[in-house]
């Protein structure tokens, strides 16, 4: 987990249950939209997280800056879910700007440690874990590791 990660899941454990579900709203109310150049590739289904419920589509890049690999995330999903929204904006939040090696040491308990499990069902638990091993894989392979 990195610092920013370690910030959003402080803040969440700070609030009663009922504030939690605020937050994550926040989060989703944030979500970045869609660079342009990926309406396209969205439009013909390519990037989307099929373990989702919800149209999650994610496309995450390696790109290079001052000399070091950096990841930039970008994703699109519907604002008729805002719990996927939520937790993506969480990812980019934290991620979006960090190393490959960072998006590949994220926990695979994340929602546990973010304290947002006891929030969502089974079908969002397995959805996020899907765009989890999407979002790892995609960098993975972006990083050409």
């Amino acid at each position: 987990m990195n610092a920013r990660l370690q910030e959003i899941a402080d803040e969440l454990a700070s609030v009663p249950r009922d504030l939690q579900v605020e937050l994550l709203l926040e989060h989703a109310r944030q979500f970045p939209p869609l660079p342009d150049r990926y309406q396209a590739a969205r439009d013909a289904g390519l990037g989307r997280v099929h373990e989702c419920q919800a149209e999650v589509y994610f496309f995450p890049e390696v790109t290079e800056a001052e000399g070091a690999r950096v990841v930039r995330l970008h994703a699109d999903i519907p604002g008729h879910a805002p719990t996927q929204r939520a937790l993506v904006g969480i990812l980019i939040d934290a991620y979006d700007g960090a190393t490959p090696g960072e998006v590949a040491a994220i926990p695979d308990d994340l929602l546990r440690q973010l304290g947002v499990s006891q929030l969502l069902g089974p079908q969002r638990q397995r959805g996020f874990a899907g765009v989890l091993a999407r979002l790892k894989h995609g960098v993975a392979e972006a990083a050409g590791s």
